[in-house]
This record gives C-alpha cells, sequence and structure tokens, in this order.
C-alpha cells in the first residue's frame, strides 16, 4: 500500500558517515564532509542546493569519529548557512555501510519524497533543479521513484542501469551485460514504499546501496532514470581539483555533453 502524501512537501538527506579514508592517506587532513570546492564546503554546497530547491526538511547522517563534522552542522542548525535559516537535522552514528546509514535516517523520511545522497556527490546545479521538478512530476504520476543516471563514466566499480525507450528502469547491473548506456550518479529521488525494501534489505543483512536498488525492481517499485551530464564523486585527491573545473562556470561548455 502507498503512503497518500501531501503536494508539494519534498525533504533531502544526505548520507555523511564514511570515512574519507582514502583521501586522507593521499594528505587530505579534512573530513570529507568539510572538504572545500571552490571554496566552500561538501556539506554546505549540497544544503544550499537543498534550500534552493525549496526543501522542507534536510537530514543528515556524520559518523562518530572526529566531531568536526557533527560541530560544523550544530552550528548550521543554530545560525543557519550564510544567515539563511535550515530545516536541518541530524544523526552523529558510525554505520557499517551506506545502506545502514540510509537505514538510520529513514525514520525521519517517511511522511513525504525525498532525494538522497552521499556528501560527495558532484553536479550541477541548474540539472539538479530539473531532476526535482521532474521527480516532483513522476511521482505525481504515480511512479515510485527517480534516479539520477550518466553516461558519464569515472567510477571505479560503476553500477550500470538498464533502461527502456521511456527512461522506466528495468535493472541495475556490476557489470553491463544488458548494454547499458547508462551508470548510476548516485542520486536517489524516492517515495516512503521504498522504506519497506530498505528494512527487508537490512534484514537479510545486505549492506550496499546497489543491492537496495536492485531489490527496488525485484519488489516491482515503479523506478523512472534522469540522465545527468556528469556526476562526480570525490574519492581521491585528485578529484578536488576535478570537480572544481567542473563546476566552474568557464569550463561549463566543455565539460557539458
Amino acid at each position: 500500500m502507498h503512503l497518500k502524501l501531501k503536494p508539494g512537501r519534498m525533504k533531502f538527506a544526505i548520507i555523511a558517515a564514511g570515512e574519507g579514508s582514502r583521501l586522507r592517506e593521499e594528505g587530505v587532513q579534512q573530513p570529507k564532509p568539510l572538504v572545500k570546492i571552490n571554496g566552500e564546503h561538501l556539506i554546505d554546497r549540497l544544503i544550499r542546493v537543498f534550500l534552493d530547491c525549496n526543501a522542507e526538511e534536510i537530514v543528515v547522517i556524520c559518523n562518530d569519529l572526529t566531531t568536526l563534522v557533527s560541530q560544523h552542522l550544530q552550528l548550521l542548525s543554530d545560525q543557519g548557512l550564510e544567515g539563511t535559516s535550515a530545516p536541518l537535522k541530524f544523526i552523529v552514528k558510525s554505520t557499517p555501510s551506506s545502506m545502514h546509514s540510509f537505514y538510520e535516517l529513514s525514520t525521519m523520511l517517511d511522511d513525504a519524497p525525498f532525494v538522497l545522497t552521499t556528501v560527495d556527490t558532484i553536479f550541477q546545479e541548474e540539472e539538479f533543479k530539473a531532476y526535482v521538478e521532474a521527480f516532483e512530476r513522476v511521482v505525481a504520476d504515480g511512479n515510485d521513484g527517480l534516479m539520477g543516471v550518466t553516461d558519464y563514466i569515472d567510477d571505479e566499480k560503476p553500477l550500470y542501469v538498464g533502461t527502456d525507450q521511456a527512461m522506466n528502469i528495468t535493472g541495475f547491473y556490476d557489470d553491463n551485460v544488458a548494454n547499458c548506456t547508462y551508470i548510476s550518479g548516485g542520486i536517489y529521488g524516492l517515495t516512503p514504499s521504498s522504506l519497506s525494501t530498505l528494512n527487508a534489505c537490512v534484514q537479510r543483512g545486505e549492506s550496499r546501496m546497489r543491492n537496495f536498488q536492485r531489490a527496488l525492481v525485484s519488489d516491482g517499485q515503479k523506478l523512472k532514470a534522469h540522465r545527468f551530464s556528469k556526476v562526480l564523486d570525490i574519492d581521491h585527491a585528485s578529484d578536488i581539483e576535478k570537480a572544481e573545473g567542473f563546476l566552474r562556470r568557464d569550463a561549463t561548455k566543455d565539460m557539458s555533453r
């Protein structure tokens, strides 16, 4: 049974609980959420973009291994972001995987459509706003989710996304066995109906977000795909400079495809 949702409500969620061990090994001392891209913390950038998309609420999970991130989130909660009040809630807890981080956030996401991403997901803001608008239309049309995808592959272990001509998602694959055009961009627009699938995955001992996505398809969730030109992650120190170049306005024309 699908929950009857009030129109116009939208939540956003950020998984910021990773340890950033690869960045630290490569000399980046800041916790990943506080890494700066063009002078802006990763976590601040996402919150700013979400506020621009009229976020009703923004929920975040960070780990308990360092107090710097939780202190920063508390400051944002108390003082807002650059003078703008932020409807922010956060959990401080270390988890074994991104799926478990999502599970910890899920109790705050059970009453409205939501967009979930990890803290290091880099995209063009204009494309993200178009995606949120498309997600609202997809939900209004009775679908269960809209996944951000891209045909730009710069991932060590991409998750391939099968789609039909109408951009309905037909499957998720570790290898491109289905001749897929797209890979997952790690941007998940979902309705609360997805949370029963998440709970079942956790109960089965699953720990990877890609297995959760496969389970959504197996459970009959109606998912559509939305194309981004590029989506980048910050996994290595070299990715910081790459992301800065991607986001600079003077590089947009060369980077877009």
